[in-house]
């Protein structure tokens, strides 16, 4: 080796971990929220969840890793890496969120904000959560959550009930049960324009409105806002301009959505940063 050789100048970045499953179209889940983070400019690192045999005309399996395994890899990322944010998505099964849990709980360090996309049911119907899971999410998990980012239809499934009426009303029967702010994406709703409502245990509501894009290209839409807020969590940025910077990001990443397959893709999570066609 070379006596002149000199190391690279050592610099930090702004790191953020994700908790998910790992889809193997490469548009959701693990994927999507490491493309998102390093297009934002920040460090990914992962525990993988569950394992799924999917393409862009839709989920075929679901194999949930052993919880042991999941907790060794969190606890090995923990202990070695000092994270700006947590983004947890696709939990699989009660035995792995008992896992994280407990995990979260024997942590000495103080966690970073932890951002929860509550992952329960895929587009197509497929349950990526056991039922018996999700009370424990709510009793275990929800107090520690910084963030909470279900759907229309996920908000429904957590409160009980058959649809979603009054959306900020729901947002803030959900903060009753533990966060410390609730966002609804809005992007099930009807109409030509889609608003998102943000309630915060301080009491503070925001509402962010969008022309709605009629495009398909949407496979891992939940998946990569969560992951744009916790990476602008990671960058410095308040709650409500996390979540402001990372919406209208997602509006232009699903505007140069494109579908590597046969069936409508995933957003585009590279816009930025590749060669305009």
């Amino acid at each position: 080796m070379l006596n002149n050789m000199t190391t690279a100048k050592s610099t930090t970045y702004p790191t953020a971990l994700t908790i998910a499953g790992s889809d193997s179209s490469g548009g959701a889940g693990i994927q999507a929220d490491i493309k998102t983070f390093f297009a934002l400019g920040v460090y990914g690192a992962s525990v993988i969840t569950a394992i799924t045999a999917q393409n862009t005309r839709g989920i075929h399996s679901v194999y949930s890793l052993p919880a042991a395994v999941v907790s060794a890899q969190l606890h090995a990322v923990l202990d070695d890496i000092p994270f700006g944010a947590l983004k947890i998505g696709m939990l699989a099964n009660l035995e792995i969120l008992q896992a994280l849990t407990s995990v979260l709980h024997e942590t000495v360090a103080p966690l970073p904000p932890i951002i929860l996309d509550p992952v329960l049911v895929s587009s197509s119907g497929k349950l990526l959560l056991d039922v018996d899971a999700r009370s424990a999410l709510v009793d275990e998990l929800f107090p520690h959550v910084a963030l909470l980012t279900p759907n229309l239809p996920e908000a429904a499934l957590l409160l009980g009930v058959a649809s979603i009426g009054d959306v900020e009303d729901a947002a803030r029967q959900l903060l009753a049960l533990g966060p410390q702010a609730v966002l609804i994406k809005g992007g099930h709703g009807s109409g030509d324009l889609l608003t998102d409502v943000l309630v915060t245990a301080s009491g503070e509501t925001h509402k962010f409105t969008n022309v709605r894009l009629h495009c398909d290209h949407t496979h891992g839409t939940g998946c990569t806002l969560s992951a744009a807020i916790a990476a602008n969590i990671a960058l410095g940025h308040p709650l409500n301009t996390a979540v402001e910077r990372s919406i209208d990001w997602l509006h232009s990443a699903i505007a140069a959505g494109w579908s590597p397959g046969e069936n409508p893709g995933p957003v585009h999570h590279g816009w930025e940063l590749w060669p305009k066609s």
